[in-house]
Protein backbone atom coordinates (compact mmCIF):
# COMPACT_ATOMS: atom_id res chain seq x y z
CA UNK A 1 0.00 0.00 0.00
CA UNK A 2 1.01 3.61 -0.41
CA UNK A 3 0.64 6.38 2.16
CA UNK A 4 0.14 9.91 0.85
CA UNK A 5 1.06 12.49 3.47
CA UNK A 6 0.56 16.24 3.29
CA UNK A 7 1.30 18.96 5.81
CA UNK A 8 1.54 22.72 5.98
CA UNK A 9 5.18 22.78 4.85
CA UNK A 10 5.79 19.57 2.90
CA UNK A 11 4.25 16.40 1.53
CA UNK A 12 5.39 12.95 0.47
CA UNK A 13 4.62 9.29 0.02
CA UNK A 14 5.67 6.10 1.73
CA UNK A 15 4.87 2.47 2.28
CA UNK A 16 3.26 0.47 5.06
CA UNK A 17 1.61 -2.87 5.76
CA UNK A 18 -1.48 -4.05 7.62
CA UNK A 19 -0.85 -5.22 11.17
CA UNK A 20 -4.34 -6.39 12.14
CA UNK A 21 -7.99 -6.45 11.12
CA UNK A 22 -8.75 -3.31 13.14
CA UNK A 23 -7.04 -1.11 10.55
CA UNK A 24 -3.63 -0.57 12.12
CA UNK A 25 -0.84 -0.05 9.60
CA UNK A 26 2.89 0.03 10.33
CA UNK A 27 5.05 2.53 8.47
CA UNK A 28 8.14 4.67 9.06
CA UNK A 29 7.99 7.75 11.25
CA UNK A 30 9.71 9.83 8.57
CA UNK A 31 6.80 9.01 6.25
CA UNK A 32 4.11 10.48 8.51
CA UNK A 33 6.20 13.23 10.11
CA UNK A 34 5.36 15.86 7.45
CA UNK A 35 1.68 15.66 8.47
CA UNK A 36 2.42 17.08 11.89
CA UNK A 37 -0.68 17.50 14.02
CA UNK A 38 -2.88 19.11 11.37
CA UNK A 39 -1.95 17.41 8.08
CA UNK A 40 -3.70 14.67 6.14
CA UNK A 41 -2.78 11.02 5.58
CA UNK A 42 -4.45 8.97 2.87
CA UNK A 43 -3.80 5.28 2.28
CA UNK A 44 -4.13 3.73 -1.17
CA UNK A 45 -4.37 -0.07 -1.14
CA UNK A 46 -3.02 -2.30 -3.89
CA UNK A 47 -6.54 -2.82 -5.22
CA UNK A 48 -7.02 0.90 -5.69
CA UNK A 49 -9.24 1.55 -2.66
CA UNK A 50 -8.39 4.64 -0.62
CA UNK A 51 -9.05 5.57 3.00
CA UNK A 52 -8.09 8.34 5.38
CA UNK A 53 -5.80 7.51 8.29
CA UNK A 54 -4.82 9.00 11.63
CA UNK A 55 -1.57 8.59 13.54
CA UNK A 56 -1.90 6.25 16.53
CA UNK A 57 1.69 6.60 17.73
CA UNK A 58 5.14 7.38 16.41
CA UNK A 59 8.74 7.03 17.53
CA UNK A 60 11.60 8.88 15.86
CA UNK A 61 14.28 6.77 17.56
CA UNK A 62 13.11 3.56 15.94
CA UNK A 63 11.78 5.48 12.90
CA UNK A 64 8.46 3.65 13.21
CA UNK A 65 4.86 4.83 13.31
CA UNK A 66 1.41 3.25 13.41
CA UNK A 67 -1.58 4.78 11.64
CA UNK A 68 -5.16 3.55 11.62
CA UNK A 69 -7.57 3.62 8.69
CA UNK A 70 -11.33 3.78 9.14
CA UNK A 71 -14.20 2.56 6.99
CA UNK A 72 -12.24 -0.30 5.43
CA UNK A 73 -13.31 -3.93 5.76
CA UNK A 74 -11.65 -7.21 4.86
CA UNK A 75 -8.11 -6.15 5.72
CA UNK A 76 -5.62 -9.02 5.69
CA UNK A 77 -2.70 -8.66 8.10
CA UNK A 78 0.76 -9.39 6.70
CA UNK A 79 2.22 -12.57 8.24
CA UNK A 80 5.40 -11.63 10.08
CA UNK A 81 8.60 -13.67 10.15
CA UNK A 82 11.28 -14.00 12.82
CA UNK A 83 14.23 -11.69 12.30
CA UNK A 84 16.26 -13.56 14.94
CA UNK A 85 16.65 -16.38 12.40
CA UNK A 86 17.93 -14.16 9.57
CA UNK A 87 21.36 -14.95 8.15
CA UNK A 88 23.65 -12.99 5.85
CA UNK A 89 23.01 -14.20 2.30
CA UNK A 90 19.31 -14.97 2.80
CA UNK A 91 17.18 -13.90 -0.19
CA UNK A 92 14.82 -10.99 0.45
CA UNK A 93 12.43 -8.73 -1.43
CA UNK A 94 11.63 -5.08 -0.71
CA UNK A 95 8.10 -3.94 -1.55
CA UNK A 96 7.52 -0.21 -1.61
CA UNK A 97 6.58 2.92 -3.46
CA UNK A 98 9.74 4.91 -4.19
CA UNK A 99 9.00 8.21 -5.94
CA UNK A 100 5.30 7.28 -5.81
CA UNK A 101 5.82 4.25 -8.08
CA UNK A 102 3.21 1.81 -6.77
CA UNK A 103 3.65 -1.97 -6.46
CA UNK A 104 7.44 -1.79 -6.84
CA UNK A 105 9.39 -4.92 -5.84
CA UNK A 106 13.17 -5.27 -5.61
CA UNK A 107 14.96 -8.53 -4.85
CA UNK A 108 18.35 -9.05 -3.24
CA UNK A 109 20.13 -10.68 -0.34
CA UNK A 110 20.83 -9.68 3.23
CA UNK A 111 24.33 -8.24 3.19
CA UNK A 112 24.74 -7.50 6.91
CA UNK A 113 22.79 -7.83 10.16
CA UNK A 114 23.43 -4.26 11.42
CA UNK A 115 22.09 -0.73 11.31
CA UNK A 116 23.89 2.59 10.80
CA UNK A 117 24.41 5.82 12.72
CA UNK A 118 23.03 4.62 16.02
CA UNK A 119 24.11 7.66 18.05
CA UNK A 120 26.52 7.79 20.98
CA UNK A 121 24.21 7.53 23.99
CA UNK A 122 22.83 4.36 25.53
CA UNK A 123 20.62 6.52 27.69
CA UNK A 124 18.38 7.59 24.84
CA UNK A 125 20.49 7.95 21.66
CA UNK A 126 18.75 7.20 18.38
CA UNK A 127 19.06 4.04 16.35
CA UNK A 128 17.09 3.05 13.31
CA UNK A 129 17.18 2.96 9.54
CA UNK A 130 19.21 5.63 7.79
CA UNK A 131 18.80 6.18 4.05
CA UNK A 132 18.64 3.36 1.57
CA UNK A 133 19.74 -0.17 2.28
CA UNK A 134 19.14 -0.41 6.03
CA UNK A 135 16.23 -2.29 7.58
CA UNK A 136 14.58 -2.46 10.98
CA UNK A 137 14.40 -6.06 12.32
CA UNK A 138 10.77 -7.19 12.26
CA UNK A 139 10.87 -8.55 15.82
CA UNK A 140 11.87 -5.08 17.02
CA UNK A 141 9.27 -3.45 14.80
CA UNK A 142 6.54 -5.75 16.13
CA UNK A 143 7.33 -4.88 19.74
CA UNK A 144 7.43 -1.17 19.03
CA UNK A 145 4.19 -1.36 17.02
CA UNK A 146 2.40 -3.10 19.90
CA UNK A 147 3.52 -0.40 22.32
CA UNK A 148 2.50 2.39 19.94
CA UNK A 149 -0.97 0.86 19.56
CA UNK A 150 -1.42 0.30 23.28
CA UNK A 151 0.09 3.50 24.68
CA UNK A 152 0.85 5.84 21.78
CA UNK A 153 4.58 5.73 22.48
CA UNK A 154 7.38 3.17 22.68
CA UNK A 155 9.94 2.44 25.38
CA UNK A 156 13.65 2.27 24.63
CA UNK A 157 15.95 -0.13 26.50
CA UNK A 158 18.87 1.76 28.03
CA UNK A 159 21.95 0.91 30.09
CA UNK A 160 22.77 4.44 31.20
CA UNK A 161 26.20 5.11 29.68
CA UNK A 162 27.72 7.43 27.11
CA UNK A 163 30.07 5.67 24.72
CA UNK A 164 33.36 6.90 23.32
CA UNK A 165 32.46 6.72 19.62
CA UNK A 166 36.00 7.75 18.66
CA UNK A 167 37.42 4.54 20.15
CA UNK A 168 39.12 2.53 17.40
CA UNK A 169 39.86 -0.62 19.35
CA UNK A 170 37.82 -3.82 19.42
CA UNK A 171 34.72 -3.39 21.55
CA UNK A 172 32.51 -0.59 22.85
CA UNK A 173 34.30 1.79 25.21
CA UNK A 174 32.46 3.68 27.92
CA UNK A 175 33.44 7.35 27.65
CA UNK A 176 35.05 9.56 30.24
CA UNK A 177 32.11 11.95 30.45
CA UNK A 178 28.67 12.58 28.98
CA UNK A 179 27.92 15.19 26.33
CA UNK A 180 26.75 17.63 29.00
CA UNK A 181 29.98 17.23 30.92
CA UNK A 182 28.48 14.94 33.53
CA UNK A 183 29.58 11.38 34.29
CA UNK A 184 29.58 8.89 31.41
CA UNK A 185 27.97 6.29 33.67
CA UNK A 186 24.62 7.61 34.87
CA UNK A 187 24.55 7.54 38.69
CA UNK A 188 22.00 5.01 39.88
CA UNK A 189 21.42 3.76 36.33
CA UNK A 190 21.53 0.16 35.09
CA UNK A 191 25.25 0.23 34.23
CA UNK A 192 26.18 1.84 37.53
CA UNK A 193 24.16 -0.78 39.43
CA UNK A 194 25.95 -3.50 37.46
CA UNK A 195 29.37 -2.11 38.39
CA UNK A 196 30.36 -0.73 34.99
CA UNK A 197 32.86 2.15 35.12
CA UNK A 198 34.10 4.89 32.79
CA UNK A 199 36.81 3.52 30.50
CA UNK A 200 35.50 -0.06 30.53
CA UNK A 201 35.45 -1.76 27.12
CA UNK A 202 32.39 -3.98 26.63
CA UNK A 203 33.34 -6.94 24.43
CA UNK A 204 30.39 -9.34 24.64
CA UNK A 205 26.62 -9.25 25.14
CA UNK A 206 24.87 -12.54 25.85
CA UNK A 207 27.92 -14.42 24.61
CA UNK A 208 28.05 -12.53 21.30
CA UNK A 209 31.06 -10.42 20.37
CA UNK A 210 30.73 -6.65 20.23
CA UNK A 211 33.23 -4.91 17.97
CA UNK A 212 32.11 -1.26 18.17
CA UNK A 213 29.89 1.20 19.97
CA UNK A 214 27.35 1.09 17.15
CA UNK A 215 27.17 -2.69 17.42
CA UNK A 216 26.56 -2.52 21.17
CA UNK A 217 23.67 -0.07 20.69
CA UNK A 218 22.12 -2.33 18.06
CA UNK A 219 22.35 -5.37 20.34
CA UNK A 220 20.86 -3.44 23.26
CA UNK A 221 17.99 -2.16 21.11
CA UNK A 222 17.10 -5.76 20.19
CA UNK A 223 16.01 -6.35 23.82
CA UNK A 224 13.22 -5.07 26.04
CA UNK A 225 13.45 -2.91 29.14
CA UNK A 226 13.76 -5.21 32.15
CA UNK A 227 15.75 -7.89 30.31
CA UNK A 228 18.86 -9.15 32.11
CA UNK A 229 22.00 -9.22 29.98
CA UNK A 230 25.30 -10.97 30.63
CA UNK A 231 28.19 -8.70 29.65
CA UNK A 232 31.91 -9.29 29.30
CA UNK A 233 34.24 -6.33 29.57
CA UNK A 234 37.90 -5.40 29.82
CA UNK A 235 39.22 -3.11 32.55
CA UNK A 236 42.92 -2.42 33.03
CA UNK A 237 43.92 -5.53 31.12
CA UNK A 238 41.58 -7.81 33.05
CA UNK A 239 38.41 -9.48 31.74
CA UNK A 240 35.31 -9.16 33.90
CA UNK A 241 31.73 -10.48 33.79
CA UNK A 242 28.75 -8.30 34.72
CA UNK A 243 24.99 -8.83 34.77
CA UNK A 244 22.92 -5.79 33.83
CA UNK A 245 19.16 -5.20 33.94
CA UNK A 246 18.04 -2.89 31.12
CA UNK A 247 16.32 0.33 32.07
CA UNK A 248 13.65 2.16 30.11
CA UNK A 249 13.37 5.54 28.43
CA UNK A 250 10.37 6.94 26.62
CA UNK A 251 10.71 7.42 22.88
CA UNK A 252 10.09 10.66 21.07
Amino acid sequence: MTLHVSGSAESGTGTGFVLDGRGHILTNNHVVAPAGSTGDITVTFSGGETASAEVVGQDSGYDLAVVKVSGVSGLKPLPLGNSDNVQVGDPVVAIGAPFDLSNTVTSGIISAIRAADAGSGLDGGQAGSIGLGFAIPINQAKRVAEELINTGKASHPVIGVTLDMQFTGDGAKVGGKAADGGPAVTPGGPAAEAGIEAGDVITQVQGQRVHSGEELIIKIRAHRPGDRLDLRLERGGKELSKTLTLGSASGT
